[in-house]
């Protein structure tokens, strides 16, 4: 199996999903987009969701800003720039491919 279709992958695919579809969040806004879109079937933990966002601001693909919320809570935004667009439909037709792939082999073996 390639590297490209690991769950890093899948977890920065949907998170630019997220910040390209909604726009500019915060972290919990993020988690809680991907966990109600999937209909609770994926669920993105802390300890999976930040180191991936910070990965992603160091390869260019997002970027961030402390602003303070609606609630008056310091919360760090992120937002995805050009670099990013173009990491999401680069990994969005990789994964593409993959699915349709092991879709294939499940109907036909």
């Amino acid at each position: 199996m390639a590297s490209s279709n690991s769950a890093q992958t899948a977890l920065d695919m949907l998170v630019l999903t997220i910040l390209s579809r909604r726009g500019p969040s915060h972290g919990y806004g993020i988690a809680n987009a991907i966990q109600e879109i999937s209909e609770e079937a994926l669920r993105v933990d802390e300890g999976s969701l930040y180191p991936a966002l910070h990965r992603m601001e160091e390869a260019g693909w997002i970027a961030a800003e402390w602003m303070v919320t609606e609630n008056k809570r310091r919360a760090r935004i992120y937002r995805i720039n050009r670099a990013g667009t173009k990491q999401l439909k680069a990994e969005t037709e990789r994964w593409n491919s993959f699915s349709t792939g092991v879709a294939r082999v499940l109907r036909h073996a």
